[in-house]
Formats: structure tokens, sequence, C-alpha cells
């Protein structure tokens, strides 16, 4: 699985997933791809915790430490009512006020 990208990696589990929902799997399949998706999800995993950790070291200032800086892929430059709503959210919370546990 080393040679295998993130995106082929997720859509097979995709597909996995799709296969183990369906009825009519025998046991021995179904434990199989069970198997096969497990692995995949650590593979997924893993190279999650390497994008995380390469974003770390870009987000560190010139004395090491880290700057904590929001993300929002979705922001775009009408949001600036967004903006300020951020800034004085709880920590954890999304825009928008949902209670929203994940």
């Amino acid at each position: 699985m080393t040679t295998m990208t993130f995106e082929k990696a997720l859509a097979e589990l995709e597909a996995i997933v799709a296969k183990l929902e369906k009825e009519g799997t025998s046991l021995n399949d179904s434990l199989a791809l069970f198997e096969k998706g497990v692995k995949l999800a650590r593979f997924l995993r893993a190279e999650l915790d390497k994008a995380e950790r390469k974003v770390e070291v870009l987000l560190k200032d010139e004395k090491g430490g880290m700057k904590a800086e929001e993300f929002d892929a979705g922001e775009t430059e009408d949001d600036e009512a967004g903006e300020d709503a951020k800034k004085t959210a709880p920590a954890g919370r999304k825009k928008g006020g949902d209670d929203i546990p994940f």
C-alpha cells in the first residue's frame, strides 16, 4: 500500500463499505473486505497525520513556537461578517453557532 495515493485508498475504502452494506456477501468475503478496509483506514489515518505534521511545521513562527491560525477552506472575501463572529466564538465552535460536537 506504500505506492497507493490517499485519493485511491479513500475510493477503495468507500467501495468496500458499499459492498459490505449490500446483502448477499458471504461471511468469509465480508471478513476479507473488512480486513482490507481496516488496512486502508490505517493507511489513510497515517497519511492524514503526516499532512497535519507538515502543516504544523509550516505554521511555526520564527522562534519555533506555534501560531494558532484557523483554517476555513470555504471562506471568501464576502465573508467579513463571519470573521468577526469567528474571533469572538469559543474555540472548537463552528461559524454560524451550530452546537455540533464534531
